[in-house]
């Protein structure tokens, strides 16, 4: 395990309950200075894909992406890790609904309102709007998912809906396949092409 992923699980764990020591001893001596608070695992997946394609190793220049499970937990992580806790400089990106807990947690912890990024509805819609929906559809072909999302289009509920949102629901069907998916599609990206939400972000770490 690297160091930046065993601080990664020492906040976890801090922040659902246990000692904060680890976490505190880690960040003194990785040293850590950015803590990325991302929603869920598929937006590490993400950025994590998008920084491996600029050739940075966010480690390695001490900062620490995050899934914190969820926008309502924001607050909590943002108490630990910004000022009132470790002192790390905090950001994030968050879906355009949850962007008030963002503001209020960031704002409370000493950072500023704009130190995180809003996407339109959530990553997935922005990685498949960038790309297209034949671009994706080609994606989940050569992942070997088409014959299951053929079978999901298929569903009444499907019906109605426009491409788009049919694909993104599609997404988030099976367990694991939303994280697979958040590598696969962001490393698809034209480079001139990327989201502005995760552009912004990585452009400011």
């Amino acid at each position: 395990m690297t160091d930046m992923a065993a601080f990664r699980d020492a906040v976890t764990a801090w922040a659902t309950g246990g000692p904060g020591d680890s976490a505190h001893e880690l960040a003194a001596r990785l040293p850590v200075r950015t803590a990325v608070l991302l929603e869920g695992p598929s937006d590490v997946a993400a950025v994590e894909a998008l920084a491996e394609r600029r050739g940075r190793n966010l480690a390695a220049e001490g900062v620490c992406v995050l899934s914190i499970g969820g926008a309502m937990s924001v607050g909590h992580y943002a108490r630990l890790l910004g000022s009132p806790g470790l002192g790390l400089r905090l950001t994030g990106l968050c879906d355009e609904a949850e962007s008030p807990y963002y503001a209020r947690s960031f704002e409370q912890a000493g950072a500023t309102q704009h130190s995180f990024f809003v996407c339109a509805a959530d990553l997935e819609d922005e990685l498949i709007r960038e790309l297209g929906v034949p671009r994706v559809e080609e994606l989940v072909g050569a992942e070997g998912d088409l014959r299951a999302l053929k079978t999901f289009l298929r569903q009444p509920a499907q019906q109605g809906r426009t491409p788009q949102q049919q694909f993104r629901r599609f997404l988030g069907t099976k367990k694991g396949r939303k994280i697979r998916y958040g590598r696969v599609l962001t490393e698809a990206l034209d480079p001139a092409r990327v989201p502005a939400p995760l552009d912004g972000l990585l452009a400011s770490l």
